[in-house]
């Protein structure tokens, strides 16, 4: 297809005669676009994905939208940062998407920078504020750093930008939220037990007291500057600490030696902070970040930039060197790289000096910038694509690293909106860019290849079709690229604006159910946690259809043939309890209402009991565990399922043909999982072969894991066979039974899920490392799918790295 914006600049691709429309014809801009439609492998239909959220409070800073690897969308708003998180939900047979919502509440007390002494710098004040000079006294009042309280002005409260830090940063291996409030307070997150979010340190905080430790210097050669009563000095303290952007690196992976000489990994994070001045303090954090004991060091590096407005990460990889560096935007236009020198991170290698992408000050700031690693087909090595918003223009670099140099192509998108860009996002694994303008017109950019450089397919996608009428403020990207989400308020209904604005946010679809079924069955990283979006197309296929695709069900066949890996037989477990919900009957009465009838009986004999809300959560295919505790009592079975919610069997002919139907999926679903638990049993059996001694004791139960294996005269399994053999020689003969801490009786492991004393006594079992838990304490998985055990100061290293795995069914994180 033909290029649907024309190019200008330093790129070979220029078209020859296209010219730049001028700014603000918005006739000029649709028209250029309908002559040059997209070709017909890059249409794109946008879908509506219920349900829409709205916002308490309207939306605060620049790019106030941002998506996690983890699947939770954080926007900015004036009193908190609102968090949706995603859940492709299995215990629910509802089509809406699945979210769960937490916030970030801005801190009540201003944030006042340290530029001194508290009661030096109340006389300077006080001083500039009764100055006779009204360059000084106005200056100095009417700057918010300065008084951020506020007094006669309104307060700044709200935030000004968030950012997401990769994959494996907290203490549940999921992303950190780093805040930066309109009152310049820096502060970063985590979300530890998923319903509070907890601030974890204040680097706005511990970087003034910093430079008032070094007198304001950054290195010690400075020279010493004025005192705080000059007002320029003034100035320039608040300026070098009044933070803009800030954005993580990649995680950083070096190795350390132990005292008995052996290797381990060690994972930290960096966090570059840009600052009013042009300065970036580059902070590195240990792994797990846990609060101000995790910081390493803190770097400040001079941009030498005036008004810069954005920064992001250039991590580029190349014969398995690892460069690293930062892009930098101006208010005025320039876009450069600065090296980064990680002395302390050993493998990786920045520039030897700063490359200017864009040195022209034409007065189009830098709005927002995103880098994307690419392969580049024609070159045949990697490169780096960076794409930076300029007013209504999208800049556009592409970096190759030769043998001889570093190879820069750069040029500029034209006739995109024509209004300037509001919000621009990227899906960095096929390099995708989104852009908005304020009046509900997203672009599609698809970088394609040329001999040289690049050329870029675009189409428009017009809001106000799916949404009617709106005003868009910010857009992001989900993680696969599977949504994007949206904020929205009402736009102009016959020429008249609204009288309210109502913020919310609004989901639509990128993909169809076959591309991101297609993508789950090729994923290399073969995680449905880190796919979410993916599954929740597939989830929602499922639920409206009421099967499986024929196509689908072949190709995973295939899969779990082919490779056997238990990712496969996780998402065919996905997949069946999809359909299992799909085709349960909706209750015919609210579940909340009370009921009227007067009848007692006994709490232990209620049929209700054992509906509970976690309960129903905790999986659809309990049936046998139910069915053997019935006797004993309905109310005792934590394992209770959905099959209470089953369809009655008519009084007349027997079973109904869909409760048929139900029983093959539920056995079918029995079926998997028990794979999964040998597979995983396996891998546990293995762990303690490899990490013990003969006739060493150890907490896991590891004879009746074994025994368990082997109670099935129809699983035939040869290395599990030949591993048990292995270990039971290794044991001698001893078993090492668990004991039951109410009685002290032994406690048998005749099944995966619980643990039963001949007392009675219950106890459920780790699915990570199949002990009792036999503690008031202990972990779920985010979707309810199973338990975890807490890791103790006893437990050797490799029984804690058990613990730290997922969900064997879900892939989900423990909590």
């Amino acid at each position: 297809g033909k290029m649907a914006a024309a190019e200008r600049g330093g790129s070979p691709s220029l078209s020859v005669g296209e010219e730049e429309p001028p700014l603000g014809l918005d006739s000029l801009v649709e028209e250029e676009a309908a002559t040059a439609a997209p070709s017909a492998g890059f249409r794109l239909t946008a879908v509506r994905r219920e349900p829409a959220v709205r916002l308490q409070h309207g939306v605060s800073g620049l790019e106030p939208l941002a998506w996690s690897e983890d699947h939770r969308v954080s926007v900015s708003t004036a009193r908190s940062i609102a968090v949706l998180e995603q859940l492709s939900d299995v215990h629910s047979g509802g089509q809406e998407m699945v979210i769960h919502r937490t916030a970030v509440p801005a801190p009540s007390a201003a944030c006042l920078l340290k530029v001194g002494p508290k009661k030096e710098v109340a006389e300077c004040k006080e001083k500039f504020a009764s100055s006779v000079d009204p360059t000084v006294s106005q200056t100095f009042m009417l700057d918010r750093v300065f008084n951020p309280e506020g007094k006669s002005l309104p307060p700044m409260r709200g935030f000004k930008y968030s950012s997401w830090s990769p994959l494996g940063c907290d203490a549940n291996g999921r992303c950190l939220l780093a805040a930066l409030t309109m009152d310049n307070r820096l502060t970063i997150h985590a979300n530890l037990n998923r319903l509070q979010w907890v601030q974890l340190v204040d680097l706005t905080e511990i970087y003034g007291e910093r430079l008032y430790e070094a007198s304001y210097k950054l290195c010690k050669a400075d020279t010493p500057r004025g005192e705080l009563g000059d007002f320029s000095e003034f100035q320039r303290r608040h300026s070098m600490q009044t933070p803009v952007r800030m954005e993580w690196s990649g995680i950083c992976t070096t190795q350390q030696v132990k005292h008995n000489n052996e290797c381990w990994d060690v994972g930290s994070v960096l966090l570059a902070v840009l600052f009013e001045n042009g300065n970036i303090a580059v902070w590195q954090f240990q792994l797990p970040f846990l609060g101000k004991e995790s910081i390493t060091s803190c770097n400040t590096i001079e941009s030498g930039i005036s008004s810069p407005s954005v920064l992001s990460w250039w991590e580029y990889e190349h014969n398995n060197r690892k460069m690293s560096g930062l892009i930098v935007g101006s208010a005025f236009g320039p876009v450069k790289i600065l090296p980064v020198n990680l002395k302390a991170v050993k493998g990786y290698f920045t520039l030897r000096q700063p490359v200017v992408l864009w040195q022209e000050m034409d007065q189009l700031p830098v709005h927002s910038i995103k880098c994307i690693p690419l392969y580049h087909p024609y070159q045949k090595c990697s490169c780096s694509l960076v794409v930076a918003a300029r007013g209504a223009y999208v800049f556009w670099c592409l970096l190759l690293i030769s043998k001889a140099s570093l190879n820069v192509h750069n040029s500029h998108v034209t006739g995109l909106h024509s209004l300037p860009i509001v919000s621009m996002t990227a899906d960095k694994q096929n390099g995708t860019v989104y852009t908005c303008s304020s009046d509900g017109k997203v672009r599609q950019l698809i970088p394609i290849f040329t001999d040289v450089a690049l050329k870029f397919e675009h189409q428009l996608i017009k809001l106000s079709e799916v949404f009617g009428s709106v005003r868009t403020h910010g857009i992001a990207v989900s993680p696969c690229g599977a949504y994007l989400a949206v904020i929205t308020t009402e736009g102009m209904t016959n020429g008249l604006h609204p009288v309210n604005k109502n913020y919310q946010v609004q989901f639509v679809t990128l993909k169809t159910f076959e591309e991101a079924a297609a993508q789950l069955l090729e994923s290399s990283v073969q995680n449905l946690f880190r796919q979410v979006d993916l599954t929740d197309l597939v989830r929602w296929k499922i639920l409206k259809d009421k099967h499986i695709p024929q196509f689908l069900q072949e190709a995973l066949d295939k899969k779990i043939e082919s490779c056997g890996s238990t990712y496969f037989w996780r998402f065919k477990l996905f997949l069946l309890r999809i359909l299992y919900q799909s085709m349960q009957k909706a209750p015919s009465e609210v579940m909340w209402r009370p009921s009227h009838e007067d009848a007692k009986i006994l709490i232990s004999d209620s049929p209700g009991m054992g509906s509970t809300e976690d309960d129903q959560e905790e999986g659809t295919s309990k049936q046998a565990s139910k069915q053997s505790l019935c006797d004993a009592g309905k109310g005792m079975d934590i394992d209770d399922t959905a099959d209470d919610s089953l369809p009655q069997s008519s009084d007349i002919g027997g079973r109904e043909p869909m409760e048929e139907k139900l029983l093959e999926i539920q056995a079918q679903i029995e079926v998997v999982e028990m794979h999964l638990t040998r597979e995983h049993m396996k891998r546990v059996l293995g762990e303690v072969y490899l990490h013990t001694w003969i006739t060493e004791k150890t907490s896991i139960p590891t004879r009746g894991v074994c025994d368990y294996l082997m109670s099935d005269d129809g699983y035939d399994d040869r290395t599990a066979r030949v591993l048990i053999g292995h270990i039971l020689k290794k044991m001698n003969k001893q078993t090492f039974p668990e004991h039951c801490s109410l009685c002290k009786e032994i406690l048998p492991f005749t099944d995966r899920k619980q643990a039963v004393c001949s007392n009675g006594h219950i106890w459920l079992r780790c699915f990570l490392t199949y002990q009792s838990c036999q503690s008031l304490v202990y972990r779920r998985c985010l979707l309810h799918d199973s338990i975890a055990r807490h890791p103790t100061p006893e437990d050797p290293e490799w029984i804690k790295r058990l613990l730290q795995g997922p969900c064997t069914f879900c892939d989900s994180p423990m909590f």
